[in-house]
């Protein structure tokens, strides 16, 4: 296999697995400070006892997020060395405002598990604010360096020297708001929808008490709210981001679209397959002048297409597969909210259908598998760049051997980590049923006598 191909493997497996612990990271400890919140003001223990059980989940999904980030930063130096002197040159701002970032998650994150029966009502939700804080600036920073990627600014390559460095300006560079939006909200969508999966995973067990039934129902309809919040606000910074990609990816917006002739009135392409030969998608269910408006707001906007750039510089035609599933989970987990939120609230019944219940169950995965193809679709489509219309991926590649081998290797370690997660989450939760707190502990005033793990 080609050198480059197998580094993009390896560091894409990387990211792959340790996304999934990043985002849910950044979603969690909201949807902790939000029942916090609920608590405080409302005095039901029930949101206290999320509160506790969720951040016993965070502590374990955080003790894989560490190493499984850290072997990413090792694999950027590893596998693309060239890029990486542009990162030590130019942008390595991010990554060290970022250890500051994690510094105060971690300090705080502290203070909520081992001291919260010891601390005032306002110090508890500050410490959870500072938690959740301190961890979506950490995806934002680490974000910002692939919004670099997209947009380099700041800096000039003269006959290979890198020249007139202005690392604030890379740092702010025109990627970088659309890029900070985006990764904040959809982790904000996805630690909601996964909150969402679990309690109704727990709902479709047979044999539940009233109390425990009640408990999940509280957690599954928080969940679908702030997860349906978030899946619109995910679609405003969608068109934001389609807009962004007209004006400075306009190649990998075509691509998105499989559009390969420069038109005015651009219909959007909905499904399908993007057809290299014949310059077309096919099967797909077509809106007229959609694209042009999604662009700029205007149908009468001209947007380029494929031809206009060489072949050689094309995107991988599949982001249009990769972009359309992204697009759809979005749009399926928002109607499951709405669904949830009409049938609890609006028509106030007590108990939801089995059959919904499932469908509810599968809103974590379908979040996730959105996060997935996204990140996917954004790398991708940026190909062949490493930066964009400055260094090609092949130019940042590592030169060295063997790895093939360590595909392999690190793919068995996730292989590894991933089921050593779900046992030691299983066997924690097996040893502290839900059962057993519902009629335990003190749940009065903020003086939880067991909340810290």
């Amino acid at each position: 296999m080609d050198q480059v191909v197998l580094a993009r493997s390896l560091f894409g497996t990387t990211m792959a697995f340790h996304i999934i612990f990043a985002t849910i990271g950044v979603g969690l400890p909201l949807m902790i400070l939000i029942v916090e919140i609920l608590y405080q003001f409302t005095g039901d223990s029930d949101y206290a006892l999320m509160a506790k059980r969720w951040t016993r989940g965070f502590a374990v999904l955080l003790g894989v997020a560490i190493p499984s980030g850290t072997i990413a930063g090792v694999q950027l130096s590893l596998l693309w060395p060239e890029f990486m002197k542009v990162v030590g040159k130019v942008i390595a701002l991010p990554f060290q405002i970022e250890i500051f970032a994690f510094l105060l998650e971690a300090l705080f994150m502290s203070i909520y598990v081992y001291a919260a029966d010891r601390l005032s009502r306002g110090m508890r939700i500050i410490s959870v604010a500072l938690v959740a804080f301190g961890a979506v600036m950490s995806a934002i920073l680490i974000t910002n360096v692939h919004a670099f990627e997209g947009t380099p600014t700041g800096f000039r390559l003269v006959n290979g020297e890198i020249v007139d460095v202005h690392p604030w300006q890379a740092f702010f560079n025109p990627s970088f708001a659309v890029s900070a939006g985006h990764v904040t909200v959809s982790a904000y969508m996805t630690g909601a929808f996964v909150v969402a999966s679990m309690a109704a995973f727990k709902m479709l067990k047979r044999g539940l008490v009233e109390k425990e039934y009640v408990f999940h129902r509280k957690a599954l309809l928080c969940g679908l709210v702030v997860g349906g919040l978030f899946s619109v606000l995910t679609a405003v910074n969608g068109h934001a981001s389609a807009q962004h990609l007209y004006r400075e990816q306009p190649e990998k917006l075509a691509a998105a679209e499989g559009l390969f002739e420069t038109q005015r009135y651009a219909p959007l392409a909905i499904g399908g397959v993007t057809d290299r030969e014949t310059h077309e998608v096919k099967y797909a269910l077509e809106i007229p002048w959609a694209l042009s408006f999604l662009a700029d707001n205007r149908f009468d906007t001209e947007v380029k297409g494929l031809n206009e750039w060489p072949e050689e510089d094309w995107p991988p035609l599949f982001v249009h597969t990769l972009f359309n599933l992204m697009v759809g989970f979005g749009f399926l987990l928002l109607a499951m909210s709405i669904v949830g939120f009409t049938w609890r609230r609006l028509l106030k019944r007590d108990s939801f259908p089995r059959w919904m219940i499932w469908g509810f169950l599968f809103s974590g995965p379908f979040s996730m598998l959105a996060i997935e193809f996204g990140w996917i679709f954004s790398c991708t489509g940026r190909q062949p760049w490493i930066l964009y219309h400055m260094m090609r991926t092949a130019e940042a590649a590592t030169r060295t051997g063997n790895l093939g081998m360590l595909f392999l290797l690190f793919t068995g370690v996730y292989l590894l980590l991933a089921v050593a997660t779900i046992v030691v989450l299983r066997a924690y939760f097996k040893r502290h049923p839900l059962g057993d707190d519902l009629v335990g502990g003190d749940l009065i005033g903020g003086e939880e006598a067991d909340l810290h793990v």
